[in-house]
């Protein structure tokens, strides 16, 4: 079951945050870059953040989570992150199916993920997204960020 995530109730932000550390610390040795941003959340960042998040239960357990920011009418993934007891059952694609469709009259949606990600960029690309640019953010550390347009482009 996936539902909105209330930052503002502390149970709910732990769970946030130990969900989180346990998924992007996967992510940080698929990389070789610790310095991840999620990995240095607080209880405090979270809820400054200014993200909306959702989870995805499995009965009262947090297994998954996506956040994102709605800019200029473009949807901005900004976490995805799930429980490594519970990878490979298609819960971060259901998360990002979720709030694609609870955002539809967005004009596209961007991500961003480390290059050697490879599960991650696999994921993306299956929903549609396409590489838009690579750039480093630490000394041969580089991230790629990817788009999908909301509407089909169509061709005459």
């Amino acid at each position: 079951m996936i539902e909105r995530l209330d930052l503002e109730d502390h149970k709910t932000t732990k769970k946030i945050l130990e969900l989180q550390k346990s998924a992007y610390k996967v992510e940080a040795e698929l990389i070789g870059f610790y310095e991840i941003p999620p990995l240095k959340d607080t209880v405090e960042s979270l809820k400054a953040c200014g993200e909306i998040f959702y989870g995805y239960y499995i009965q009262d357990i947090l297994a998954g989570m996506v956040s994102y920011k709605i800019v200029e009418n473009v949807l901005d993934i900004h976490r995805v992150a799930v429980d490594p007891l519970y990878f490979r059952r298609g819960i971060a694609n259901k998360l990002i199916h979720f709030i694609e469709d609870l955002e539809r009259n967005v004009d596209r949606a961007v991500v961003c993920t480390g290059k050697k990600n490879l599960p991650a960029i696999h994921l993306y690309k299956e929903n549609g997204y396409q590489k838009k640019r690579e750039f480093e953010i630490a000394e041969g550390i580089y991230m790629i960020e990817l788009e999908k347009n909301a509407t089909p482009i169509e061709f005459p």
